[in-house]
């Protein structure tokens, strides 16, 4: 049973980047206005937030890391993944993250949302994919980006990044106990738009027999998550440079299939076929977890903070996902049982593929991934 002494110590991490996040923030942005100020006509316009909005989020920011605290009490992960930080990273590549914001801020006041050094290789990825989303250096397609993007995206969520990816784990370990008779190093998980690896490593630390699989689009990334997954005792995550759209894995495939942060940076269209694809290689009775951005429908009262994020970051597909009913695409596409869960900035959709399910073998893309 985890001590009171290792929760203080948890919650003195938290508060300790949640603290450093809000100062990065607030420098970064007032040298911004002071070395480069945009003009009038590209200027951001984000809304202010109240002090009344400001607690809620504080509010929500306090009650996902005692969630998290509580999954560890219930055995549902080690108390370990709480404090399993890239400190190496952040110590090596947090001056890099400086060192690009001229770039990046001359981006942003020139609009310039495609752009991309000449030796970044984007020939046959979707259109929609080819973007400085984030207003990040070559979008998520260069060796630098990979390095710079989970502490990048912590400093965005003042350390809470990892807090809300493991909120996947509940109902995926309670989604699992359907295929209770099958041994847990037969369990087969993929993680749809993987990235680094940092939802799978936080799998791995819940589940060290399974056997993990990502796809993601971009190589750098993978790269990346193939050297930080190696930190991590037990046999390496199978991972494939792959669209989301057209899974590369036999139908009926997987005990579970996840996606953490993907569905707010696609198209619509692109969003249907991605929930299409994960209900083709779940196995019946399988789980399909979904953890992205909060929507106007669960979380109206931050509408403000929702409607800011895609004002100053690029996020060309944002506010259509603001609104995008999630449910009924799941649905659509065959799953029941679909719940939903809201912690901090984050959604979660929890859907089961129903049993009894058969499709069509026919025209089915070939699988890598073989029994």
């Amino acid at each position: 049973m985890p001590d009171t002494l290792t929760k203080l110590a948890y919650q003195t991490v938290q508060q300790g980047k949640s603290y450093f996040g809000l100062v990065h923030k607030a420098v970064s942005t007032q040298l911004l206005n002071w070395a480069a100020p945009a003009p009038v006509e590209t200027k951001p316009n984000p809304k202010p937030l109240s002090l009344e909005l400001i607690q809620t989020i504080q509010r929500r920011m306090e009650a996902i890391l005692e969630t998290d605290w509580q999954d560890v009490e219930k055995g549902v992960y080690p108390a370990s993944l709480l404090f399993d930080n890239p400190w190496d990273d952040f110590f090596r590549y947090y001056p890099a993250i400086w060192l690009d914001m001229p770039e990046m801020w001359q981006r942003v006041n020139q609009k310039r949302y495609q752009d991309f050094d000449p030796e970044v290789e984007t020939q046959g990825l979707p259109s929609y994919y080819i973007q400085n989303f984030h207003h990040q250096t070559n979008g998520y397609l260069s060796d630098e980006s990979a390095n710079l993007y989970d502490l990048q995206v912590e400093l965005l969520f003042n350390g809470t990044a990892d807090p809300m990816r493991r909120r996947v784990l509940a109902p995926l370990k309670e989604g699992l106990k359907a295929f209770s008779d099958v041994p847990l190093n037969q369990i087969k998980i993929l993680d749809v738009a993987c990235g680094t690896g940092r939802t799978l490593r936080n799998i791995r630390g819940m589940l060290p027999k399974a056997s993990l699989y990502g796809v993601d689009l971009s190589a750098a990334y993978l790269r990346k998550a193939n050297q930080l997954l190696s930190q991590v005792p037990g046999t390496l995550p199978q991972l494939v440079q792959g669209n989301a759209e057209e899974l590369p894995y036999l139908e009926n495939y997987f005990h579970a299939v996840t996606s953490v942060f993907l569905f707010h940076e696609l198209p619509a269209q692109a969003r249907q076929n991605v929930i299409n694809e994960a209900f083709r290689v779940v196995k019946p009775g399988g789980t399909f977890i979904i953890c992205d951005s909060i929507q106007m429908m669960d979380s109206p009262e931050l509408a403000i903070a929702m409607e800011n994020f895609p004002e100053i970051f690029h996020e060309p597909y944002y506010r259509h996902y603001m609104t995008d009913d999630l449910v009924k695409r799941l649905t659509d596409a065959g799953f029941t049982e679909v719940s939903e869960q809201v912690h901090f900035m984050s959604k979660y959709l929890i859907a089961k593929k129903p049993i009894g399910v058969r499709q069509e073998t026919e025209g089915v893309a070939p699988g890598i991934a073989v029994d």
